[in-house]
């Protein structure tokens, strides 16, 4: 964040500097008027007038030029910020749920649209002209002391009411974005599972909660609001008034002959100049809390999901698959859900990974992706443990596929793609074939240009399935990692399946399936059984299922799977 406004000081210094013009420019009105009232009055000269006119307007028209600029250089700030850490912040959104879970990804984006718009609003323009308040009291104690002192004693009152907004707005702008945080979690999980939601009546229990939190947000809102707009609302008035006091004064200064009728209008002027960033400033407050608030929150979570920097890439691994003493916590939790595991594979092997729910088999997947970073010991391809690769080079040699299938809002052919761009295009119709879905997609109404929505709703459970296999085969990965593959396969599909898995062993890959179903071990020849977030057994798959006959319930037909594969 720091190095981010770094590269823009020189734009702040150029802001700066048109913010010191334009506060000297805006003493042209007062000047004016002073000249008007002292010079051209009294000596009744047009000539005079028509001069000091054409010197003002061109003071003027500068000022307001210098005003444009001076805007969209914060504007362009704001620009500059973002495109500096969009993409940073982007990844962030990508990875933070596998760092913290129950939190909303998307908050960062909207912290940093939220610094953005106040970079590019009137609310710094007040933080530039605020130093120039000691400026215009300067002048106005060079009018008159008495006149000095009334717009002192105006403009300390601003800035006591300036710190409490601060003060009494800060707990209710806390309410309102945690309010705001919580109404978003429920509105989106109600999205997500929005066939549940209508098929269970669950709409009316999930709109109660959703109103709750909305309720809390709207009144947070309405108190951040009261407190902003009733302080806003007081300064103005203040300064109207006080403008009028510095004229009552001068008009008293004008009667005992110590100022003036010039002098009068101009300290008028002036005073009323003076306060108006105090008074701006109090009307910002609310967009300047909440941009506070959003840049502390970037600088947490950039600071929980540092950068890494571009190591050295490896080769393309060839080997082995070793699983060094991992436990494994979810993000943001430190419950271990799988405890020790350690077993190597060697290229060619498949392993099927056996236990009851709750066992800790679809962790151990997650690990073995690199999706979660194991609390304890290493998952290493060819002994290079997988935080030692990027990810976008690390994913070049994995496929996986999750239980839901996780397909996303795009074409058929570019979900098998990864969205990769570049790539030869027989690449997808390879990956398609050797999931045996590629007649499938054919006979779909625009075959691999079919758009599908986000999760994939226009192909059924087990076309989803298939297709997401297929992006796990895309660009024949070392190690392919399938999260229970054939829930929703029906006899064919599971064939193909098969078919895919010993294909990936016959060309040197290994291959690692989460089996709730026996069908799917006709294609390993190796096995690990699971209990409790710990290993069980681990070895020849014949051995494993014969020695845990009574620890998984479907062995048998698993065994019978095996020996008719053989």
């Amino acid at each position: 964040m720091g190095q981010a406004l770094k590269a823009s000081w020189v734009a702040f210094l150029g802001v700066g500097l048109f913010s010191g013009a334009i506060n000297i420019l805006a003493l042209t009105g007062a000047m004016f008027m002073l000249q008007v009232y002292d010079r051209v009055v009294p000596s009744r000269s047009i000539p005079t007038l028509i001069g000091l006119a054409a010197v003002a307007a061109a003071l003027f028209l500068v000022l307001g030029l210098l005003d444009i600029i001076r805007t969209r250089l914060l504007v362009r700030i704001g620009v500059l910020l973002h495109q500096r850490l969009s993409a940073r912040v982007f990844g962030i959104t990508l990875c933070l749920p596998l760092v913290r879970s129950g939190t909303d990804a998307q908050r960062p984006l909207r912290d940093l649209d939220q610094v953005r718009s106040f970079l590019s609003s009137g609310g710094p323009l007040a933080l530039f002209d605020l130093p120039w308040l000691p400026f215009y009291l300067a002048i106005g104690f060079l009018f008159h002391p008495v006149i000095g002192w009334t717009a002192l004693g105006g403009a300390i009152v601003l800035v006591t009411i300036m710190l409490l907004t601060a003060v009494f707005s800060r707990r209710a702008s806390r309410v309102a974005m945690q309010a705001a945080g919580t109404r978003q979690a429920v509105a989106e999980a109600g999205r997500r599972n929005a066939e549940v939601v209508a098929a269970m009546g669950m709409g009316p229990a999930i709109a109660a909660q959703w109103h709750e939190a909305d309720q809390q947000f709207i009144a947070s809102q309405q108190r951040l609001s009261d407190v902003s707009g009733g302080f806003g609302a007081f300064s103005k008035m203040l300064r109207m008034a006080l403008q009028s006091a510095v004229l009552g004064v001068g008009a008293l200064l004008v009667i005992r002959g110590e100022a003036t009728a010039g002098i009068i209008i101009a300290a008028s002027i002036i005073s009323s100049r003076s306060l108006a960033p105090v008074e701006h400033a109090i009307a910002h407050w609310k967009s300047f809390i909440a941009a506070r608030q959003s840049w502390r929150k970037l600088r947490e979570v950039l600071a929980a999901v540092p950068s890494r920097g571009d190591p050295l890439p490896l080769r393309k691994p060839v080997s082995t698959l070793s699983v060094q003493g991992i436990s494994i916590t979810p993000p943001g939790d430190p419950r271990l859900l799988v405890r020790n595991v350690s077993f190597q594979l060697e290229s060619g092997m498949g392993l099927g990974i056996l236990g009851p729910s709750g066992s800790g088999k679809t962790c151990l997947a997650r690990a073995l992706v690199g999706a979660w970073a194991p609390a304890r010991g290493k998952v290493r391809l060819d002994m290079a443990a997988l935080d030692q690769w990027l990810p976008e080079m690390l994913g070049q040699h994995i496929g996986y596929l999750p239980q839901d299938g996780a397909l996303f809002a795009g074409t058929v052919a570019q979900n098998i793609a990864r969205f990769r761009t570049g790539d030869d295009p027989d690449l997808v119709i390879q990956a398609a074939t050797l999931a045996g879905v590629h007649e499938l997609i054919l006979s779909l109404p625009q075959g691999y240009e079919t758009l599908i929505s986000e999760g994939g709703a226009v192909l059924s459970a087990g076309q989803r399935q298939r297709v997401g296999l297929a992006r796990a085969l895309y660009g024949n990965p070392f190690l392919v990692v399938l999260d229970e593959p054939n829930s929703n396969l029906d006899a064919e599909g599971e064939e193909a399946l098969v078919h895919a898995l010993l294909s990936v062993r016959a060309r040197g890959g290994i291959a690692v399936v989460i089996a709730h179903r026996p069908s799917v071990m006709a294609a390993l020849d190796h096995a690990l059984v699971m209990a409790g977030g710990e290993v069980r057994a681990f070895g020849a798959k014949d051995q494993v299922l014969q020695q845990n006959v009574r620890t998984i319930p479907y062995v048998v037909p698993m065994q019978l799977a095996g020996r008719s594969a053989s």
